[in-house]
This record gives C-alpha cells, sequence and structure tokens, in this order.
C-alpha cells in the first residue's frame, strides 16, 4: 500500500506515519485519492481520531487536514482511480488483520493469566501479557531446565563473552520491542563500547 501511494498519493504518507492505524484505515478507506482526501471535513477526521484513541485530537485534526490537501504531483485520472481500487482492497486487508490480531491478543491473554508462572512475568518491569508469554514460550517452564540465571543468560545469548572476538555480539533482540525500547534508550551510553554496554544493562534488568 505504501509503494501505491507514494506513486499517486504522496501526501497520504506524510499524514499516516503508521498506514495500519485504525485511523489512517478509516480515512483512506473513506477516501483514498487526493480529490476525496481534500474534502473530508475536519469532524470526519476529528472522530476517526478519536476512534483510534488519538490525544491533542483538535491540533492532530487540522494538521491532518492540511497535510491531505497539500500540492504535490498527481496521475492522470485513470491511474489515479486505479490506485485507489488497490489501496481500498488493501485497506479491508489491513482492517481484517488488525481485528483478528486483537482476538489473538485477548485469547494469549486469557491463556497466559491462567499460566501459574504469569505473575512472576508479570512482575517484571515493562512485561505486559503478550511480552510475558513469548517469554515463557522461548524459556519453557521446566522449573528444571536451568542451573541457576547464569545458564538463563547463557540460553538467552546475553552472557558476557570473557574472551576477546570480533566475531561474537549480544543478541540484538534483547531491545526490538516497544517498552524494552525506550528502556533501552534511557540507560543507553556512548563511548566504544556503547552499545555492548548498553545491551547488558537492559539485559540484567530482564534477565536477573
Amino acid at each position: 500500500m505504501r509503494q501505491a501511494l507514494r506513486e499517486y498519493f504522496p501526501a497520504a504518507l506524510h499524514a499516516f506515519d503508521d498506514l495500519s492505524s485504525a485511523d489512517a484505515l478509516e480515512l483512506l478507506g473513506k477516501a483514498p485519492t487526493p480529490t476525496t482526501a481534500s474534502r473530508l471535513s475536519i469532524t470526519q477526521i476529528r472522530k476517526a481520531l478519536r476512534r483510534a484513541r488519538r490525544r491533542n485530537v483538535i491540533e492532530k485534526a487540522e494538521t491532518l487536514r492540511a497535510v491531505l490537501r497539500s500540492k504535490h504531483l498527481s496521475q492522470s485520472d485513470r491511474v489515479t482511480e486505479a490506485s485507489a481500487a488497490v489501496v481500498r482492497s488493501q485497506v479491508s486487508v489491513l482492517a481484517t488483520l488488525n481485528t483478528e490480531i486483537g482476538t489473538l491478543a485477548d485469547e494469549v491473554e486469557t491463556l497466559f493469566g491462567q499460566h501459574p508462572d504469569a505473575t512472576v512475568y508479570l512482575s517484571q518491569p515493562g512485561f505486559g501479557p503478550i511480552l510475558g508469554a513469548r517469554v515463557l514460550g522461548e524459556f519453557g517452564d521446566d522449573s528444571d531446565r536451568y542451573a541457576d540465571a547464569s545458564a538463563r543468560k547463557n540460553y538467552a545469548g546475553t552472557s558476557p563473552i570473557t574472551r576477546a572476538s570480533r566475531r561474537k555480539k549480544i543478541r540484538p533482540s534483547c531491545h526490538e520491542c516497544g517498552s524494552q525500547r525506550v528502556w533501552y534508550g534511557r540507560v543507553r551510553v556512548t563511548g566504544p563500547q556503547a552499545s555492548k554496554i548498553s545491551a547488558r544493562a537492559f539485559s540484567a534488568e530482564w534477565n536477573p
């Protein structure tokens, strides 16, 4: 969808950072062409933003309308209509996927909450039911699987490497997820070994 919009409606890419968000899908579904988007009322935009639970709705709606009405190079009417048909179809697919993802998330949260170790995982800083279920699935729930905390760190690939080797790296996955990325940004340091030091600090926090 991003590629299609880039070809005939680049203003939409400036208007929406996340094309899979609820407000982007709703507005692009209603107005998939530059002409129809420029006719969106401020009320329609505000309602879409409120349904997506956005903050600062009034200011964002004004900004969004201005971007959607901005001038840019355009394609012929036939190309625009054909591209808009593609975007409408992709909007429908993404909206369905978002619904199914939400349904699966609810199911995961319910089932994870029934696990005896759920409270332990949820007590970790920044852990929610989805991340907790993901970590549980990775490490397993066999209490005898790891001899001690060091064994768990070894399995996760976050234990410090005592010998010098340029090929050895800490797994980047330890700072790839939402709240963890925020925490990693706060503790990140600068200098020659900045990345390794920051990643190890993060790993120590989430893999004590």
